[in-house]
Order: structure tokens, then C-alpha cells, then sequence
């Protein structure tokens, strides 16, 4: 992949298919996840609402996409963070930070975006190196 070509990757985790989108694509210098919510994975019914969970839900499931491609999360550079209510930032960031090494967290930008697919709480896009 180090020549500049695009693939588009289809990971065999339990999201949801049907969006017209890719779940990653990589340039062979970055690999970019696309916006992964609760509602995105199957089973998610029982943590809807609780965004504590939903922020383990999804970060669980951006890490096993990564995997399927050959990543960790220690690889991630960037993450974009779309949460329902920024009233939820500290229950968010308690969840998000178990995920990453004290100290070694990628760049993140967090807003709201109150109308999240699914009745979702939370929404999490990240960019990682190969």
C-alpha cells in the first residue's frame, strides 16, 4: 500500500451494513474509519442512552475494525467525537481514556451533534497510521 493506491476494506465485525459507505479506507499512509455509532452494531439495543456504555460499545468495535486490517489503537492519530450532549464529556471521557496508554492520546476534537443516527449518544470517526 506504500504506492498512494486507495482500498476500500469491509472488516468482518458486527456493524451493521447497508450505508453507502466504506467502514475504512486506506491511502497506504493512513487508514480512516468512518463514523461508527451504538445503533451501527448489532446487539447495541441494551446500552442506547447510556453513553458511558455506548462510548465502550463503539471504541470496542473501532478497535476490532482496526485489527481486521492489521492495527491497534496505539496506532491512532486522530479521532473526531460527536456526542448527543456535551453534558456527557466526563462520562465520555472517562470510557474513551481506558483506551489509550496515559499520556500517549491521539488528537481529538469533541462536539456536539444532537441528532446522532439511531438515538445514538455518541459517534466516533478516527484516522490511523499504517
Amino acid at each position: 500500500m506504500a504506492d498512494g493506491s486507495i482500498e476500500y476494506h469491509d472488516p468482518g465485525c458486527t456493524l451493521v451494513r447497508g450505508a453507502p459507505f466504506a467502514p475504512i479506507v486506506t491511502d497506504g499512509r493512513y487508514a480512516f474509519v468512518a463514523g461508527v455509532v451504538a445503533a451501527d452494531i448489532s446487539g447495541s439495543e441494551a446500552v442506547l442512552g447510556d453513553i458511558a456504555a455506548e462510548t465502550e460499545l463503539v471504541m470496542n468495535a473501532v478497535r476490532d475494525m482496526l485489527a481486521d486490517i492489521g492495527l491497534g489503537l496505539d496506532r491512532v492519530v486522530k479521532v473526531e467525537a460527536h456526542l448527543a450532549d456535551l453534558n456527557e464529556f466526563p462520562a465520555f471521557n472517562d470510557a474513551y481514556r481506558r483506551f489509550f496508554e496515559e499520556g500517549r492520546y491521539p488528537a481529538r476534537t469533541t462536539t456536539e451533534s444532537r441528532r446522532l443516527y439511531g438515538g445514538s449518544r455518541v459517534e466516533i470517526t478516527c484516522m490511523a497510521a499504517l
